[in-house]
């Protein structure tokens, strides 16, 4: 196979032969006709900046086919390698695709050194090698940090380059540097260095230096990335110095201060150009000193200010670390800076119940100390052993409700102790002195008329009141036919719960990063995510995505081709999906105007979780919130971590299809058990989303909404302070019924939701596939149901809208059985 170059001239003119003498003619006469004289200005440049290279990552028949034949993509140049058994030649040529003064589209979504849509600016050469890269197993879908170029879910083995091949590189480089003299040192780059999330092209093997040394491109002087480093081991510089070097050296990076994906993806790639024997995406010592050491050679103007602030950050004062406290009374007695009001001092409140508590005293310095519980002083074994911890019951002086705790007479003066109280934590009653008869009829009644099941906990002044299961997590097989056997509830069956991940993951980790002093309601997000502007983006704040006003509209359908934006919006692969919600998704409203319940505004807040905290959403709700509670059964993607279906109630029969009626790209089309049903949580972001996506237990959905009427903890550990929880639950200006992101009872004004007798402080919040929950602190109640309604059969309502007949029983409304236990309570 051989490939040949034919090029026109810009002013070749194909015409019939018969008309050729007189186009010759008007052309000889035109140009002469014409007065040109020349007057050179001193004012431009070349059109010619960069020279990209590439791999092709597949073999010189297959590039032939993608860059000459196929409509998408090309090439400047191609160098093909000697051991290619689709290469037909014996001997290797270099092949020229696209004439230098036209644009060939190799670069794509590019940034280089302030230069956007690098086609227009570059050469590209495009050298055949062939790397291995595999995904890890059992993911679909790519997400920023476990399936992209450069994260742990991806495994690339590259192949070195054939010697004659660069020769022939080599040559070609030079020939074209000597043609376009405004190509610098700085600006022979690789694909991976203008795009570094999408591309690791041409890789670690690259033979960048071999090229510096044929004066191709830059490279570093060793003696001053040693002077850099002997700095950089004794202070570090931070991480946002070096998102800032990044930047200055020409990569398109925001400075966040975070390690975020862009961050993991843009040292990958320079890394893979100057250190290709130590790429982690790390942001190492060495890394540092080796930017810093280039930027000193190639841009001296820069390398002041930087290293300037580098000084500056190294003398700069800390901000105090958030240190958690454990338990909801964590202090040192005396206080060290007591009021001039003398009796507000020493004392404090904490919320018991009644026969339960329990105090833990470490002795710092102190011998003596007269500690009061409900005015009752503890009789506490003294003096004090030096460093020791006490702990002693409080059973028999707590009470339901707030108690008061008071210390006097620490000594001897100047001596101090510790003292703490944990939180309640959740009693399983001893006694059925509730009456849930009617309750338990109607659940029972409706599992007859053909509801699938239910898991239904109630918690009252910290006891665990009610907990059943009742009819099946299954009864259709994938067909739409009912199992000869269902699979019967249980009560420890796992639910997706639909919306309510909106509040028990991504509310409760922002709830927890305020405490924390990471976040502010009244920050903008564009503060922690500096690409998010444009359009009116930079003005809104996070509270606006908390309280549905930032102008969002409900949702945008990415895993749909046909969805309302079109084609460009289409996305089934999580990075992109966010790269969506940050740059291309319109407002429809203004700012601030009305609420518009939206999944775009709480997918925005799962990814500002993810910038903040430098860990997949799943990651940080897990291990910084659950798994410190003991909480083993609250997860996202659960069957990937270890879970099974038959653990999980089902949700859709035929997947996303709605009995069929329903097509798109990947649908599902079998019972959905252990998969979130959500389609743009499990398409678009892989199952993980600030919307969408949590699984959990009734018993660990307890845990979660004990925490909320504890006010912020639950035995040593605290999630967030009682002011934040306030600050999230207090009614909206614009919508009574509104918290930042809680749904509150209102004045009754969501009697569908919480029944009407919920006090005006009760929150919670309902999720599509059939759970509720309720927490009302005026009666020291919370209320988990979770039920999966959808996994019944489809009805059509009109058009295009489907219905599920669970929707039509009352275990599928939620405040006819909220109203039931709130009577029950009552009557009690």
């Amino acid at each position: 196979m051989k490939v040949k170059s034919l090029f026109l001239s810009p002013f070749s003119i194909v015409v019939p032969a018969r008309f050729s003498a007189f186009f010759v003619l008007f052309l000889l006469v035109g140009c002469t006709s014409l007065p040109i004289e020349q007057m050179p200005a001193k004012s431009y440049n070349h059109r010619v900046q960069f020279l990209v290279m590439h791999f092709t990552a597949i073999d010189y028949e297959r590039s032939v086919n993608a860059l000459v034949k196929g409509p998408y993509v090309s090439s400047h140049y191609l160098i093909p390698e000697r051991f290619d058994d689709s290469y037909p030649d014996e001997e290797l040529k270099v092949l020229q695709l696209v004439d230098e003064q036209n644009r060939a589209w190799h670069a794509g979504r590019s940034y280089w050194q302030g230069r956007k849509a690098l086609n227009d600016q570059s050469i590209g050469i495009e050298i055949v090698n062939v790397p291995q890269c595999e995904r890890e197993m059992g993911h679909h879908f790519s997400d920023p940090h476990n399936g992209n170029e450069h994260g742990d879910g991806r495994l690339c083995i590259f192949p070195d380059f054939d010697p004659e091949q660069i020769a022939l590189l080599v040559k070609l480089s030079k020939d074209i540097l000597a043609r376009h003299p405004d190509i610098g040192p700085t600006q022979v780059i690789g694909h991976s260095d203008i795009t570094p999330s999408r591309k690791n092209d041409p890789g670690p093997r690259f033979p960048w230096y071999q090229l510096y040394k044929e004066g191709i491109g830059a490279w570093y002087d060793n003696d001053t990335v040693n002077d850099y480093w002997q700095q950089f081991t004794k202070a570090s510089p931070s991480l946002g110095l070096i998102q800032r070097a990044l930047r200055t050296y020409g990569y398109g990076i925001q400075e966040t201060g975070r390690m975020d994906a862009q961050t993991l993806d843009t040292l990958s790639a320079f890394q893979m150009h100057f250190l290709p024997w130590h790429v982690s995406g790390e942001a190492t010592d060495k890394t540092a000193a080796t930017l810093f050491a280039l930027i000193d050679k190639y841009f001296p103007k820069e390398i002041a200010p930087l290293m300037e602030r580098y000084k500056k950050e190294q003398t700069a004062v800390p901000e105090a670390e958030f240190v958690e406290p454990l338990g909801q009374v964590d202090s040192h007695f005396p206080e060290p800076e007591p009021s001039e009001r003398v009796l507000v001092n020493d004392r404090r409140s904490f919320q018991a119940y009644a026969g339960q508590g329990e105090i833990i005293i470490d002795s710092l310095d102190a011998e003596f100390a007269d500690i009061y519980v409900n005015g009752d002083q503890l009789n506490i074994q003294q003096p004090f052993a030096p460093e020791a911890q006490y702990r002693y019951s409080l059973a028999r002086r707590t009470h339901d409700g707030l108690n008061q705790l008071r210390v006097e007479n620490v000594r001897p003066e100047g001596a101090s102790i510790r003292v703490r109280i944990p939180y309640p934590t959740l009693q399983q009653s001893a006694d059925n002195q509730y009456d849930f008869s009617a309750l338990d009829k109607l659940i029972n009644s409706e599992i007859e008329q053909g509801y699938p099941g239910a898991v239904l906990l109630v918690v009252k002044d910290g006891q665990v009141i009610k907990h059943s299961a009742y009819g099946n997590k299954r009864l259709y097989d994938d067909n739409g036919l009912m199992l000869p056997e269902p699979q019967q509830m249980r009560k420890d069956t796992l639910f997706d719960m639909a919306s309510n991940t909106k509040m028990f993951a991504t509310n409760f980790a922002l709830m927890k990063l305020m405490t924390e002093g990471k976040l502010s309601f009244n920050d903008k997000v564009s503060d922690h995510i500096p690409e998010f502007k444009g359009q009116g983006r930079s003005a809104i704040r996070i509270k606006d995505l908390l309280n549905h006003t930032a102008g969002y509209g409900p949702e945008v359908r990415f895993f749909e081709r046909e969805n309302k934006f079109g084609e460009a919006f289409f996305s089934q692969n999580k990075n992109k999906t966010a790269q969506l919600l940050l740059n291309e998704v319109p407002l429809e409203i203004g700012r601030g105007l009305k609420p518009v319940y939206s999944d775009t505004g709480f997918m925005l807040l799962g990814v500002l979780v993810e910038r903040v905290t430098g860990m997949r959403l799943d990651h940080y709700v897990e291990s910084q919130i659950y798994e410190p509670l003991g909480l083993r059964n609250s997860k996202f993607t659960p069957l990937k971590k270890g879970f099974v279906k038959s653990q999980f109630a089902a949700t859709e029969i035929q997947g996303n299809s709605r009995g069929g009626r329903v097509s798109f790209d990947n649908i599902r089309d079998y019972v959905l058990q252990g998969e979130v049903h959500d389609e743009k949580a499990y398409y678009s972001m892989q199952g993980v989303a600030g919307h969408a996506g949590l699984f959990s237990s009734a018993e660990d959905m307890a845990v979660l909404t004990q925490i909320l009427l504890n006010r912020g903890g639950y035995g040593e550990q605290q999630i967030f302070a009682p002011s934040v929880l306030d600050q999230f639950t207090k009614a909206s200006d614009m919508d009574i019924t509104l918290g930042l992101g809680w749904r509150r009872a209102g004045n009754g004004e969501r009697r569908w939701h919480f029944g009407p007798y919920a006090s005006s402080q009760a929150i919670g919040h309902t999720g599509w596939t059939g759970t509720v929950t309720v927490v009302d602190p005026e009666y020291d109640l919370a209320i988990v149901l979770l039920t999966n309604r959808r996994h019944t059969p489809v009805v059509n309502l009109e058009d295009d809208l489907y219905g599920f007949t669970g929707d039509d029983f009352e275990l599928g409304r939620y405040g006819s059985i909220v109203s039931l236990i709130y009577e029950s309570v009552i009557s009690r």
